[in-house]
This record gives structure tokens, sequence and C-alpha cells, in this order.
């Protein structure tokens, strides 16, 4: 496959996909409304890196969520997946929870950390007695800086 530089910023890439495929790909591209198939490709191409990223480089750092449903039958689970969390404070940087019909959960948690942290929550996370799905979605992007540790706020004034 030959890529051609566009310029610095961009590169060219000529692809060659079997008819149906080519197909299914259009009719992607159409129903999420992007202006062209090099956007889906992107997409496609980009998630891709983050999950090979997850499985063959541990040490990486990466930010995503971690999306949860459990049964909540009980405030038990709750406080298990809680108790669980403070075990990966540095990793676990916020979570939002909703109760589902049945007495069910949803609670996503946004996280970055190394992979080899992040999965080993997981982990702890998929053995709490309850849990009924767990899945983590990365990405190579990473959160900003919040705060300098041991420096003062741009806020404070002096006199």
């Amino acid at each position: 496959m030959p890529i051609v530089s566009i310029d610095s910023a961009t590169s060219r890439l000529s692809l060659s996909l079997p008819t149906e495929l080519f197909r299914q790909l259009d009719v992607m591209v159409e129903e999420r409304g992007l202006h062209n198939r090099s956007q889906m490709m992107a997409e496609l191409i980009r998630h891709e890196l983050a999950r090979y990223g997850v499985r063959e480089r541990p040490d990486d750092m990466v930010a995503g969520t971690m999306t949860l449903i459990y049964r909540a039958d009980s405030g038990e689970v709750r406080h298990a997946i809680a108790l669980t969390q403070v075990e990966y404070l540095t990793e676990v940087i916020s979570s939002q929870h909703v109760f589902l019909e049945d007495d069910q959960s949803l609670e996503v948690l946004f996280v970055q950390g190394p992979v080899r942290r992040l999965n080993a929550l997981c982990d702890a996370l998929r053995s709490v007695r309850g849990m009924q799905q767990l899945r983590l979605v990365t990405t190579t992007a990473l959160l900003p800086p919040l705060h300098a540790h041991g420096h003062s706020s741009q806020m404070e004034t002096t006199e």
C-alpha cells in the first residue's frame, strides 16, 4: 500500500477492499453522517491502535472509561466497588452512577494511568460478586495536568 504525503499533517493511503466490505463501509459513513470515508477509517484506526496499545504496551499511560453494569440488590456491591476504587485512587479520576430497572446499576469511571494498573483495576472490579458487565475503552490522549503539586494557584493574590 503506497503512502503519499499530502502535507506535514496528512498522508494519503490507497486501500483495496472486497466489494461487500466497501459497501458496508459506505453505509456506515452515511449512517453516521460523516463527510467521507477517510473520517471513518481514521476513527476505526484510532480505536484499533488504542486497543493494540492496551494489549501490547502495558506500561503506557492511557486515559479512558470503564463501564460497569451490576446488580445493586444490596449496598454490599456498591460498597465493594467503592473500596476497590479507593485502592486505585490515582487511576480513578471520576465516576458517574445511575440506577437502572430491575435493581441494576450503571456506573462509568473516568480513568487514567498505566495500562497494567487499569487492567488490574478491571480484574479487581470483575471479581466483585454481582458484577455483570465491565468494559474498558482507552485512548492515548491524556488529561492535562490539573495541579502542580506544591505550587500555589494562579488565582491566589499576593499582597
